[in-house]
């Protein structure tokens, strides 16, 4: 007999068990982090002089997902559960935005297609500006400005700052 604040097996229609959507995402965030930290391992760049190497972050991330991964499976399989989406701007029984969710896989395909051909700041530029479009964005100049401005720092960043190298493309000889 279930208790009167836990709705019964026919008013959820979800079976009762340990396998339960939540244990999947579980399952996922874990197998994700153990995956960034083995890649990791792979990384040979040398250190920088300036801070942390490249191999650092990826291994703070990656650890951090096998951590709350664990955390999260510990969590269901003690009986946590997901709460259903309360936001004002979200109708929790809506479909699927598939056209979206196509379009923005479809932009990082292509991002991964030409990144070696174009190089970092390019492709990074068409990626940024192929998701906003693809997310809405209303005003596109502002967009593809912010585009070239996020790919352009994060190649600095990388570049100059931790030592990695990101493939130039058409602009090896320039940058």
């Amino acid at each position: 007999m279930s208790s009167p604040e836990e709705p019964t097996l026919q008013e959820t229609g979800r079976k009762r068990g340990p396998w339960r959507p939540e244990l999947g995402l579980a399952l996922v965030v874990l197998g994700l982090g153990v995956f960034v930290v083995v890649g990791t391992l792979d990384v040979s760049a040398a250190a920088s002089r300036l801070g942390p190497g490249p191999r650092f972050f990826p291994m703070l991330v990656g650890g951090a997902m096998i951590l709350i991964g664990l955390f999260y499976v510990a969590d269901v399989l003690r009986g946590g559960r997901g709460d259903p989406e309360e936001s004002e701007d979200v109708d929790a029984e809506a479909p699927a935005d598939w056209r979206g969710v196509g379009l923005v896989s479809g932009v990082f395909l292509a991002f991964t297609a030409v990144l070696d051909v174009l190089g970092w700041i390019i492709a990074a530029s068409l990626l940024f500006f192929g998701l906003s479009l693809a997310l809405g964005a209303e005003h596109r100049v502002r967009a593809a400005v912010i585009a070239v401005v996020l790919a352009v720092s994060t190649y600095l960043t990388f570049v100059e700052g931790l030592g990695v190298t990101l493939p130039a493309g058409l602009l090896s000889g320039v940058i």
